[in-house]
């Protein structure tokens, strides 16, 4: 009987032993590029349209390998006119991909917003497509409309680049075209321009612009410094600078940028991250710079007697 009792106890005692507690796995950091991707698809569905256009001009530093191919689509039928115009932008950056591109810009070229459509014809005149012509033909014929009311009633500006200085900007244009393609890769000439165009923008932003395809050794150094000035749009132009240079080593110093306080900086930093990954991965281009030459005088034959 004693020894029953024991049995007894010893079950008892051994069922109401709470287990050990099972292993928490460590919690892993989010991976930077997946946050990147999802600090872009964030900024594209915000509820602020001016977060969405800085989204759309971003991209132009993404290539259509990574996130841009699934974003820049559904962003053609936003609500917004300047987030239509501005994924048309980016679109004409990305125009090494015709296959991506001409197709959403033929949906652009028949948006009810003359706006929209002026910009997708000129992209697609730019890619010697006919129906980027045909329509150019119809603005001169006057068939067609390249502006409407509808922005000054809503007092909105489908083409903020008219309070850009428009030489600054030809300037950095040709800057930016001096430099063959990455394949996969846009010019990035929409982010440019978004940054420009913002009325809080600041010359010093502008000038690291213009000499961001610079070889002087003193640019790196302006970049770094930039990545932490007081002015946002200092701090977005020194993320498109180090995604066009282009900087790899600076990736990791995009990182803080993630977290800035300016969505514009925010998105652009996202998406130079995701542009320097690709760099390193796409087959090594040509990159060098445009020259101007001296015009060439031929010399006068003098006639002999």
């Amino acid at each position: 009987m004693r020894v029953w009792i024991l049995i007894m106890l010893g079950a008892i005692v051994a069922l109401g032993q709470t287990p050990p507690p099972a292993a928490v796995p460590p919690v892993k950091p989010p991976d930077t590029l997946q946050r990147c991707r999802s600090i872009l698809d964030d900024a594209v569905h915000d509820h602020n349209p001016d977060v969405r256009k800085g989204a759309a001009e971003a991209l132009s530093l993404v290539g259509v390998k990574d996130i841009a191919v699934d974003l820049l689509p559904p962003m053609l039928d936003d609500h917004d006119v300047t987030v239509r115009v501005a994924v048309v932008s980016t679109l004409g950056d990305l125009k090494e991909n015709k296959i991506f591109v001409i197709p959403l810009l033929n949906k652009a070229l028949v948006d009810p917003i003359p706006e929209v459509d002026f910009a997708a014809a000129k992209v697609l005149y730019q890619l010697h497509d006919p129906e980027g012509t045909e329509y150019l033909l119809e603005v001169v014929n006057k068939e067609s409309k390249a502006s409407s009311s509808y922005i000054t009633k809503e007092k909105r500006s489908a083409l903020r680049m008219l309070h850009t200085p428009t030489k600054l900007f030809t300037t950095i244009a040709i800057s930016a075209a001096g430099f063959a393609p990455v394949p996969g890769l846009g010019f990035g000439l929409s982010s440019a321009q978004g940054i420009l165009s913002d009325p809080d923008s600041s010359a010093r932003a502008a000038s690291l612009l213009l000499v961001g395809g610079s070889t002087d050794p003193g640019l790196k150094d302006a970049v770094q410094s930039a990545f932490t000035d007081k002015e946002w749009s200092v701090r977005a132009a020194a993320a498109h600078v180090a995604a066009m240079h282009p900087f790899p080593e600076m990736r990791e110093n995009l990182v803080p940028l993630l977290d800035d306080k300016k969505e514009a900086v925010q998105v652009r930093a996202a998406a130079a991250y995701l542009r320097l990954q690709q760099e390193a991965k796409a087959p090594p281009a040509k990159r060098h710079t445009v020259t101007h030459h001296p015009p060439v005088t031929t010399p006068t034959k003098t006639a002999h007697p």
